[in-house]
């Protein structure tokens, strides 16, 4: 005889049992697909669409990236327009112009702009153009001004002017030495561009051939006082660290006239830091310049 004691776990037991089949009986068994598609021919799948691979979306050029085309400059950071016209062998104001700028100060990096003139035409006023060969008749003035009276005009000493044979890379113009003194350090492309003399405070500095001041200010970092002189459409020459300018932008000045006198503004000595640009190219002087 079950008594009551006995029933109940036989109870448990059948409906335990009773669940396992349910959930086995529930439990489907896939069997292997086998492919009969005929050959030559692409099975077909009827499988759920896979999303297809996000499209890659082209990233803007950066400023690195971008081509600027020749006669253009990209501005980088710690540009000026002075800097700039320095380095292409041009104008600040001339830069101004051509870019209609009316804050030449107002550049800013990735901007570009034009640093040859417009159509390739000649547009520094003033400027001298003399070819290799001259002649009366091939010397071009464009828009030429009035002749200005002649400032001040130092005489140099035959150590500054050492008269000679006129280089035949120099276009004619035949560099003079600008100050008289003591070579202290040498053309260096990479560290050095161009030539340091040293002297005393006062000392003449003087053109080292005939041109225009493009430039007379101290807004150039590491040159001090500077004065910028275009002897014409390839040739510019840079005077820095000077103690007074004698000269304003825009005078035409000849060769040995006195522009400024020497002075250590922006550097750590008295000296007279000369620099030639070919084309904004530094080159160096001593190749220009007469033998001492």
């Amino acid at each position: 005889m079950i008594t009551l004691i006995h029933f109940r776990p036989l109870v448990l037991t059948a409906l335990t049992v009773a669940f396992l089949s349910a959930c086995s009986s529930s439990v489907r068994v896939l069997a292997p697909v086998e492919d009969r598609t005929p050959a030559g021919r692409t099975p077909t799948v009827n499988a759920s669409p896979v999303p297809a691979a996000p499209v890659e979306v082209a990233k803007p050029m950066s400023g690195s990236d971008t081509v600027v085309k020749p006669g253009f400059y990209m501005v980088q950071k710690g540009d000026t327009l002075t800097r700039i016209g320095l380095d292409h062998g041009q104008s600040w104001r001339d830069l101004a112009r051509w870019n209609q700028l009316s804050n030449p100060d107002a550049i800013e990096v990735g901007q570009v702009l034009r640093v040859s003139p417009p159509g390739g035409a000649v547009e520094t006023a003033g400027v001298v153009v003399r070819p290799i060969a001259q002649t009366a008749s091939s010397s071009v003035i464009v828009n030429a001004p009035k002749p200005e009276p002649a400032t001040a005009v130092n005489t140099p000493t035959s150590n500054t002017s050492a008269a000679a044979t006129p280089s035949p890379n120099d276009e004619g113009l035949g560099f003079i030495w600008p100050a008289n003194g003591t070579l202290i350090a040498g053309f260096d492309e990479a560290k050095n561009k161009g030539l340091d003399i040293a002297g005393k405070a006062g000392d003449a500095i003087v053109a080292a051939a005939d041109g225009q001041v493009v430039y007379a200010g101290a807004g150039l970092r590491g040159y001090g006082n500077l004065i910028i002189l275009k002897h014409n459409n390839t040739f510019l020459t840079a005077y820095a660290h000077n103690q007074a300018l004698l000269v304003k932008e825009d005078q035409k000045v000849r060769k040995g006239q006195k522009i400024a006198e020497m002075g250590k503004s922006d550097s750590d000595r008295v000296k007279l830091h000369f620099e030639v640009r070919r084309q904004g190219k530094p080159v160096d002087p001593a190749k220009l310049l007469p033998a001492r």
